[in-house]
């Protein structure tokens, strides 16, 4: 072995970052991660931008040595340091969470007797907002409060950390009359909060903020009826608003929701926290389950009073619980004479060999290309028709459909088809659209932390995915999490656009399932391996829920509840409508009415 000379050195003073281009800079031990990409980068800080420099790259944190780090971050050691962009899904979350404390402070600094709440994320980019005491903000005031918000981002005034003692946090909330915040401290594990401040106004997120408002250059606020919208930018687009969409349906559900919270007095995290303390928990599932089977009794009642309706199709993103309730619709349907039967779209495949693929080059099994739409609306009209069909059997061995069972229904069945595009219009162009109804389910709303602090219906129903394929694929949550991005894109291009063209719309969410979900998914993100991609989105997923009362007693839950499509134990989940039985109990080969 040879010999390697070592000698003494004087202790390090300096810290030296590398970047992913192998670029290493160094600065005194305790330099905050801005001065590195100030010098490093200059071209993505807001204020050391050069002129005509594209704003997309805008720098909003980083990752050091595989974790999410703020730009305030003080680097006491060397590490491998990676940019976290505007147009990163956890750099836009950070962006949007400044944005709202930028709004809480300009709003509070004008008008200090009214609160706001920071509520429904709106699909165009934007938040819906409303005054919850206080009379509402007219045209006027909210044109004063978007100039001072951008008075306030000139001025590129700091956005302060503080890590402070829990009671003197809970104080500080208690002066402020916050009552959202001190039901939310009740449930804190931990004897420290971190706090933010901006121009003396300090506040609780459960995420990383940007150093300064100069970051927060795109934003707009829009006059919205009883309440506004905060307009963001999307991760596409990161430096321009999309057009302001009407969405009539969508907007009935949010106030439905509301309403629903009220009606069960649990408007956010910390009220139902305080609901299992005390005791509600049976009352609140029974409560909960009764508003939805409610909701899914009218929408029977919607089909039945359209007579002519024979096909009903249900679509939504993964893990909104499609499955489920389309078996509780069926079985509505079913107590009012009419005869449900289910047709797979996924039967439709074309074959594989002229299956559609993706910017990729993958077999892309999303695109609605990727149906036999001619074969599709032939078979539906033989069967509104009476006909005997012989319904086609994808084979996902050989890719080629197979011949199946034969099928012939009578004039009270209603078919049901479940399937991502069932709100387009162009997978059923050859029937009748007056025999059409197109119901769309999706987890539309969620509790919040806090007035300030929205949980995405997005991450509830990651959440139940990761649950559901542990529970029944045997994939880990890090193989869930792979696989949530290309999931994400399908939905944002095949189902998100046509939501508005739903007949109904039915909101999954259930007021209790986050109480259920965390004691379920925690020990499976615990699992996520650091250092990898997706250790800092289990990280960010196990920081909020750590705010949830966990409930264990999954007896509480109904049988025919939607939830059970997650956690398990679905009585509907051998149910399939339209199949018919022999004495046995085994499923017949021919369904319908032959």
């Amino acid at each position: 072995m040879s010999q390697v000379t070592v000698t003494r050195a004087e202790a390090r003073t300096n810290a030296i970052i590398t970047l992913p281009d192998k670029s290493c800079w160094a600065a005194p031990v305790g330099t905050p991660l801005e001065a590195y990409f100030r010098e490093a980068s200059p071209n993505t800080i807001p204020m050391t931008r050069c002129e005509g420099c594209d704003d997309s790259e805008t720098l909003m944190a980083a990752l050091v040595d595989g974790n999410l780090r703020e730009l305030t971050f003080p680097m006491l050691h060397d590490a491998s340091v990676s940019p976290v962009m505007l147009g990163d899904s956890d750099g836009l979350r950070i962006y949007r969470r400044a944005l709202s404390f930028l709004l809480i402070v300009a709003a509070e600094e004008l008008f200090p007797s009214r609160k706001i709440t920071v509520d429904h994320s709106l699909p165009f980019g934007g938040y819906y907002c409303a005054v919850i005491e206080g009379d509402p903000f007219t045209k006027d005031d909210l044109e004063r409060i978007k100039a001072h918000m951008r008075e306030i981002v000139e001025a590129d005034d700091p956005i302060v950390r503080h890590t402070v003692p829990l009671d003197e946090a809970i104080e500080y909330f208690r002066k402020r009359g916050d009552e959202d915040k001190l039901r939310l401290m009740q449930n804190r594990a931990k004897d420290y909060l971190v706090l933010y401040e901006l121009r003396g106004i300090k506040d609780y997120f459960y995420g990383y903020m940007v150093p300064s408002t100069g970051y927060l250059t795109v934003f707009d606020l829009t006059f919205d009826g009883e309440g506004f919208v905060l307009h963001y930018p999307r991760r596409k687009e990161p430096t321009t608003l999309q057009p302001i969409m009407a969405l009539p349906k969508l907007r009935a559900v949010f106030k439905e929701a509301s309403e629903w919270n009220k009606l069960l007095d649990v408007e956010d995290i910390g009220a139902l926290n305080a609901a299992i303390r005390v005791g509600r928990t049976r009352e609140l599932i029974l409560a909960a389950e009764a508003l939805h089977e409610s909701r899914v009794a009218d929408i029977a009642h919607m089909i039945l009073a359209r007579k002519r309706i024979k096909l009903v199709l249900l679509a939504g993103p993964t893990s909104s619980g499609k499955t489920t309730s389309s078996k509780r619709l069926a079985v509505q349907l079913l107590a009012h004479g009419l005869k449900p039967y289910t047709l797979g779209l996924d039967n439709y495949f074309v074959d594989r060999d002229v299956t559609p693929r993706d910017e990729k080059g993958e077999l892309d099994f999303e695109h609605l290309y990727a149906v036999d739409l001619a074969m599709f609306n032939e078979h539906l009209l033989q069967l509104m028709d009476g006909k005997e069909v012989t319904i086609p059997q994808y084979n996902f061995f050989t890719g080629k459909k197979q011949p199946g069972e034969k099928v012939q229904l009578t004039p009270d069945h209603v078919i049901i088809v479940e399937g991502i595009h069932g709100l387009n219009p162009e997978l059923v162009p050859s029937v009748p659209q007056e025999r059409v109804f197109r119901m769309y389910v999706s987890c539309l709303t969620q509790l919040n932390i806090d007035r300030h602090n929205r949980v995405p219906t997005t991450d509830v129903r990651l959440l139940r995915r990761i649950v559901r394929d542990a529970a029944y694929r045997g994939y880990s949550a890090q193989d869930t999490l792979s696989r949530w991005s290309s999931v994400r894109a399908g939905e944002q291009h095949w189902i998100f656009p046509y939501q508005e063209n739903a007949d109904a719309m039915f909101n999954s969410a259930l007021v209790y399932e986050l109480a259920v979900l965390r004691p379920l998914a925690e020990p499976l993100l615990r699992q996520v391996e650091l250092g990898t991609t997706y250790y800092v989105e289990a990280k960010r997923l196990l920081s909020f829920l750590s705010w949830v009362h966990p409930l264990t007693r999954l007896e509480l839950i109904p049988d025919n509840s939607l939830l059970r499509e997650f956690v398990g134990g679905s009585i509907l989940a051998d149910y399939v409508p339209g199949m018919l039985r022999d004495e046995t109990g085994e499923i017949e080969s021919k369904r319908g009415g032959h």
